[in-house]
């Protein structure tokens, strides 16, 4: 049921930004507002009460987003309070991100490196990446992982490129044992 309401909210509010031409801007406050409720958990444990009243979260919901969030981004909430699947709306809001990034070709890279990168190499990095798929921007997501020893693991949705020390060792070691018992 879960994945229903998410896509169906989240299919809903992607046409609804599509159709104004304001994928960008609703992309970014949607981005926005899932950083927030991620940072508040006491908001959504309020919203999720069941002793407090329907009427009480419908005010408190107006008082918090409604002068603050597009009307597109408060409808959904709103509409999602009423339909009593408000705890489902981090979910509605990923899914609306991933759709607005699969059109407007914006992929996401996690890129872990036994050493920090300098500002060049990170860029070179990028440019490599945007050489090699069909993305039109990447947001680079750098991680520092020593026990690689070197070299890089690069993970773009499931997709990943391994070319770390570390697995190379494993693999070298993996293939003397074969050997070896052969």
């Amino acid at each position: 049921m879960a994945k229903l309401v998410e896509k169906v909210y989240g299919e809903a509010l992607f046409e609804l930004a599509c159709e104004s031409g304001r994928t960008e801007e609703l992309l970014r406050e949607a981005e926005a507002v899932k950083e927030i409720l991620s940072a508040n958990p006491d908001f959504e444990k309020l919203m999720l009460n069941p002793a407090v009243s329907h009427e009480e979260k419908e005010k408190v919901l107006g008082e918090v987003w409604k002068e603050r969030v597009s009307r597109e981004i408060y409808g959904t909430m709103c509409l999602l309070l009423q339909k009593e699947h408000y705890k489902q709306l981090p979910l509605v809001l990923e899914y609306f991100i991933s759709r607005i990034r699969e059109k407007e070709k914006i992929g996401i890279a996690f890129v872990k490196t036994a050493v920090p990168l300098s500002k060049a190499q990170k860029a070179k990095v990028e440019k490599r990446l945007l050489e090699t798929t069909d993305y039109r921007s990447f947001e680079m997501r750098y991680e520092v992982d020593e026990t690689l020893l070197g070299g890089m693991v690069i993970r773009i949705g499931d997709r990943v490129v391994d070319s770390s020390i570390r697995t190379k060792l494993e693999n070298l070691s993996r293939q003397l044992y074969q050997t070896k018992l052969q």
